[in-house]
This record gives C-alpha cells, sequence and structure tokens, in this order.
C-alpha cells in the first residue's frame, strides 16, 4: 500500500493553468506582415503577440526580440508572412495543466510566456513564467 504525503506534494500543488493565466489582448493572423507585426509591438508597448491561423486557432508567438532582424524595416518586411518568420510554435498550454507542471515545462523550454488554447486550440490567454512562480511560491502546501 502506498501512501502519500502532503510533505512531499510539490507547492501549489492544486493550481491550475487557469489559476494563473492572463488574457492576451493582442493577436495577429499568420498572413499579415512583419512589417505590421513590428507596428503593433511598438504602438502597444507588448513583448509578444499571439500568431492565430486563419480558422481563429493558435499558431504560435511572435516576440520583439524574436522579430529584431527585421526591425531596420526593408522590403522584405513588407513582404514577408509572420507565418514564415521563426517563432514559438505548439505544443501550447492548457487551462486544467497542473501550474506547477507547466512552470516546469516552460523552464525545460525556456519559455518566458506560453500561449493558453482550450482543447479545440483558440487562444484563451497566456501563461507567464513570472506569474506562475510567484503564484508556486505564495501558495501553501
Amino acid at each position: 500500500m502506498t501512501t502519500h504525503s502532503l510533505e512531499a506534494a510539490p507547492r501549489g500543488h492544486g493550481l491550475t493553468v487557469a489559476d494563473a493565466m492572463d488574457p492576451c489582448d493582442y493577436h495577429i493572423s499568420d498572413d499579415s506582415t512583419v512589417d505590421q507585426a513590428v507596428d503593433i509591438l511598438r504602438s502597444a508597448h507588448v513583448e509578444y503577440l499571439l500568431v492565430r491561423d486563419h480558422n481563429g486557432r493558435c499558431e504560435g508567438l511572435v516576440t520583439r526580440a524574436g522579430l529584431h532582424p527585421f526591425l531596420t524595416r526593408s522590403w522584405y518586411t513588407e513582404r514577408t508572412a509572420i507565418s514564415a518568420v521563426a517563432h514559438q510554435r505548439g505544443p501550447f498550454a492548457w487551462p486544467t495543466l497542473g501550474l506547477a507542471l507547466a512552470a516546469i515545462a516552460m523552464r525545460v523550454r525556456r519559455l518566458t510566456v506560453w500561449p493558453v488554447v482550450d482543447e479545440a486550440g483558440y487562444i484563451l490567454g497566456v501563461l507567464t513564467a513570472e506569474r506562475a512562480t510567484h503564484l508556486l511560491a505564495v501558495t501553501p502546501t
């Protein structure tokens, strides 16, 4: 017979990604150009945009740092679709995933932001490593 002690459970063991995710107001279509993405990043003062496909499902995430080579603005950026640029792609987090496990996955994959999707792949929000770490640190065992 195996017994489990609460002391052996990881901190925040009852928290899920849904408890820690934030809404993401900035999305861009995968057929939008790099120029359009750069304009949104600059005007909204955000570090990332979620990329959605033509059906509205999450396709990935593009960051300001990932678009850094394109910030000089050339004819190339005017014609290059976001889908052709290297960016973070799935798998994505889902709301019922345990927060402690999600934090480990983010650390292993070196992610600071992870899109959260429903079972059909539609965007629900984002999980940030900072928020996950904070919630796990303040949640009693």
